[in-house]
């Protein structure tokens, strides 16, 4: 079986999509769900170009990896700077990760033209940028920007630039096409024919111009290559990267490839954790992860499943986390909420189809529990009585203003009671509204639960639901709290943003008094 590794570059290409910006703490998260996913390289960033980066890197410590390996991504030296004295080289350096991606020009025309040097002038560049960082220790992956156009334009000199990195000591090296335009067949052929010339086991890295990228990955393996990058749901520059969430399973379950410590069986849920981190609406028609890879509506085709599913599904929706759906009946969901019961250590109990219900009906109004766990664990605690509300909100109010400067004042009042009936009315001001009512209610809260002063809200997210309605439409609120402890996740879905956020809050706080209850601890 053919070992094939897994390169995932989310953090660093896939952040480049339009509209997608990763907090540190966005870049940490994932890298977790990462990890825990298997796959070998982890690109964090750049080093050294944003505080950003910088900021991830310096925290990379945090994340306590298990199974993948995380690599710092730069460029080759700049043309008049000596290696040692390049800004770039010395960042990755320094950054403290044993691995470090750097890529350099293989196209002759984008040597000459962006550039503007010698192709003679490049080949330094990539060699005595490489061997600076060997020299510093580093394990080096060298990504041949361009690779496949050069190769078309001048496969001599393209093949001579492979040649200079594997001189230099590059661990890998890695053929781009990084304008997506190239079809899989140039691609197998270009690449058997640097593989009869390398030395340094190679990896491949295509971007999705052409709706391509996953097949020409596929042709690159079948012609030997061992290392595949790409990002999560594709996401990147322009039309994107290879799909990870399509190309593994294409990998594993259609090739038979080893993939080391890859989780196929988690793919779904991973591909939706981090569309819900990007704030990015899903592609229901994505292969295998999507919410109708896996649909079949009435007609001969249910009755066919019913038979046998493998008369209408390619494979077991099981073996890359999906659910089949059966859109004309009330089939549908049992089997992720037993496996959401599962990874939260909840109760299967005989209540299954109960829950199923109520998240079908939540998810019809908006919600969506993939990336809110702590809100469905207190679904399932509120439908199995198990649990009353700790607190309720009897009003509130926000007002924003003007102020003096030009800027808004937000500032929210609101009355909380708990079960004893104690009651506590109070104010607080804000950065913006819903900065505001979260002081007010954690304010008012305290009163009666002290153990919440250290829970915060660490990030915010709204998705607008149906885009074509505008400003009456409904919004998905998505909040992320931390106690200094653990972090959670909650959702509330309105037509009013206000209402949605002030649902989040409350589960939220809700959470944290559960969490303190089960543990017979104070929150500190």
């Amino acid at each position: 079986m053919t070992r094939v590794y897994v390169y995932d570059t989310t953090l660093r290409d896939g952040a480049q999509t339009e509209g997608v910006s990763f907090s540190c703490g966005d870049k940490l998260d994932i890298a977790r769900r990462l990890d825990a996913f298997g796959a070998d390289f982890i690109e964090g960033g750049w080093p050294g170009s944003n505080p950003k980066d910088d900021e991830f890197f310096s925290r990379a410590s945090e994340l306590r990896l298990t199974k993948s390996k995380l690599v710092a991504f730069g460029s080759t030296r700049r043309p008049g700077t000596p290696a040692e004295k390049d800004a770039g080289l010395k960042a990755l350096a320094e950054c403290g990760t044993e691995w470090c991606c750097l890529f350099g020009k293989a196209w002759d025309f984008h040597v000459t033209e962006a550039l503007g040097i010698g192709l003679d002038d490049n080949m330094r560049l990539v060699e005595e940028s490489i061997s600076f960082l060997k020299d510093a220790g580093k394990n080096v992956v060298f990504d041949a920007e361009h690779f496949f156009d050069g190769f078309a334009s001048n496969p001599k000199y393209a093949l001579k630039v492979l040649r200079a990195a594997e001189d230099a000591g590059a661990d890998w090296t890695v053929l781009c096409d990084t304008n997506g335009g190239t079809l899989p067949e140039m691609v197998r052929v270009a690449t058997e024919s640097a593989i009869e010339r390398a030395s340094a086991p190679m990896g491949v890295h295509c971007h999705n111009d052409s709706d391509l990228a996953v097949a020409c990955l596929i042709a690159a393996v079948e012609a030997g290559c061992m290392m595949v990058q790409g990002t999560v749901n594709g996401i990147g520059e322009r039309c994107g990267n290879a799909n990870l969430c399509t190309l593994v399973p294409n990998l594993s379950l259609k090739m038979g490839m080893d993939l080391g410590d890859v989780d196929v069986s988690s793919v779904t849920e991973l591909s939706r954790y981090v569309g819900e981190v990007a704030n990015m609406v899903p592609n229901p028609g994505m292969p295998y992860v999507g919410g109708r890879a896996f649909a079949h509506k009435g007609g001969m085709h249910v009755s066919a499943l019913s038979k046998d599913p493998r008369t209408y599904e390619h494979i077991d929706p099981a073996s890359v986390g999906n659910v089949r759906r059966i859109l004309v009946s009330d089939m549908a969901g049992r089997a992720s909420i037993s496996e959401k019961l599962g990874r939260l250590g909840l109760e299967q109990g005989d209540d299954r189809e109960r829950i199923v219900d109520a998240v079908k009906d939540l998810e019809f109004r908006g919600y969506q529990f993939e990336g809110a766990d702590a809100s469905f664990e207190l679904l399932v605690k509120r439908l199995r009585g198990e649990m009353e509300p700790m607190f309720d909100v009897t009003g509130f109010r926000v007002y924003t203003d003007d102020d003096r400067e030009g800027g808004t004042l937000s500032e929210a009042s609101i009355k909380v009671s708990d079960r004893k009936g104690r009651t506590e009315h109070t104010a607080a001001d804000g950065n913006g509204p819903v900065n505001a009512l979260d002081n007010a209610l954690r304010k008012g809260l305290r009163c009666f639960f002290p153990e919440l002063e250290n829970v915060r809200l660490t990030d915010y997210k709204v998705r607008v639901l149906d885009e074509g309605s505008g400003t009456g439409t409904g919004v998905r609120v998505l909040i992320k709290s931390t106690d200094g402890r653990e972090e959670w996740t909650t959702v509330g879905v309105s037509v009013n943003i206000i209402e949605a956020s002030l649902d989040a809050l409350k589960d939220s706080l809700e959470y944290a008094l559960m969490r303190q209850s089960r543990s017979g601890r104070r929150i500190d």
